[in-house]
């Protein structure tokens, strides 16, 4: 696959998932602008040199890239990142919305400002970065051109299937999907895709989350290493390019899988040939409770990783 003339936006580029698909974009001919604010993961700090190594790195190997290191959580921050594709390499073809933070905590003892910061990065930062860059394509499909653009936004089995302690987290993760269904219906008139993945891989989140830092260190007895951020790029890369028809699809994928996640879909249907009282309702809905889980605790996402997992874990991947 040939993405030469192509560039790139990659929020949270300088480590982990962000970085393996700068690098994988810039491999397949993308000129990427790298972005990250050089934060810990819980968003405090600030390190310029982080987006530059990576930088260095793409260079290193022929490509061409420029840093940026702007918070994409502020409108201001994410209008100059793209403002610095666009004048930089004149045009921006790929946004790939990737910088996240976290701020576990239990419901309980969740501040406003945890909750809030973890919005503002995930779930904000997408809406501005993917806001600047649809009108730089909606500009351009006015004045005539073709455009073939792609937005590839980042989800997580937390925002699938929940995760105790990550109210904030999970809730701006199951936003972003919501978000990218929209904004695929709503830019496929300027000519651009969206997507969102939803990746399992080895990262400074990851590790932190609940449940899942052991099972990040399981590999197969062949010594193929499923949690690897490297293994998810090339679905990003697939879903950036002009080749792949698809919008508003979400994929969940880890190590050689990839699923196709369906939307909400309706589950049970009950009816009747008077108005509802709620005698009527307790009669009707409560046999359901045996069947719809929502009575008793439904898969979360440790479980789910647990079971996609154990047959590497047992050796037999």
């Amino acid at each position: 696959m040939d993405l030469d003339g192509q560039v790139a936006i990659v929020t949270g580029a300088g480590r982990g998932l962000g970085r393996a698909h700068a690098l994988q974009l810039a491999a397949l001919g993308a000129r990427v602008v790298v972005n990250d604010a050089g934060t810990a993961t819980d968003g405090d700090g600030r390190d310029r040199s982080v987006a530059q190594q990576v930088v260095d790195e793409i260079v290193a190997r022929g490509g061409r890239a420029v840093a940026n290191a702007d918070s994409v959580a502020g409108w201001d921050g994410a209008r100059r990142l793209v403002a610095t594709a666009v004048g930089t390499f004149s045009r921006l073809d790929i946004v790939v919305n990737n910088a996240g933070i976290l701020r576990d905590r239990m419901l309980v003892n969740m501040s406003e400002a945890e909750f809030d910061a973890v919005l503002d990065v995930h779930l904000k930062g997408t809406f501005c970065v993917s806001r600047h860059a649809a009108n730089h394509w909606r500009e351009r499909s006015k004045a005539g051109e073709q455009v073939v653009a792609a937005i590839v936004n980042t989800s997580s089995g937390a925002g699938l299937f929940n995760n105790v302690g990550q109210a904030n987290y999970a809730a701006a993760k199951a936003a972003i999907v919501a978000f990218s269904q929209v904004a695929a219906k709503e830019l496929a008139r300027y000519g651009v895709r969206v997507n969102t993945i939803a990746p399992m891989a080895r990262t400074r989140l990851v590790q932190q989350t609940p449940g899942l830092g052991e099972l990040t260190e399981t590999t197969a007895d062949n010594g193929f290493d499923p949690w690897l951020p490297e293994n998810i790029s090339p679905l990003v890369a697939y879903l950036a390019s002009p080749r792949s028809p698809f919008t508003g699809g979400i994929w969940h994928v880890f190590g050689r899988r990839v699923d196709v996640i369906g939307g909400y879909t309706f589950q049970h249907t009950v009816t009747r040939d008077e108005p509802w009282t709620p005698d009527a309702l307790d009669e009707a809905l409560l046999p359901l409770s045996t069947t719809t889980g929502l009575l008793s605790e439904e898969m979360g996402l440790d479980e789910v990783v647990r079971e996609m997992t154990a047959p590497i874990r047992k050796g037999k991947a």
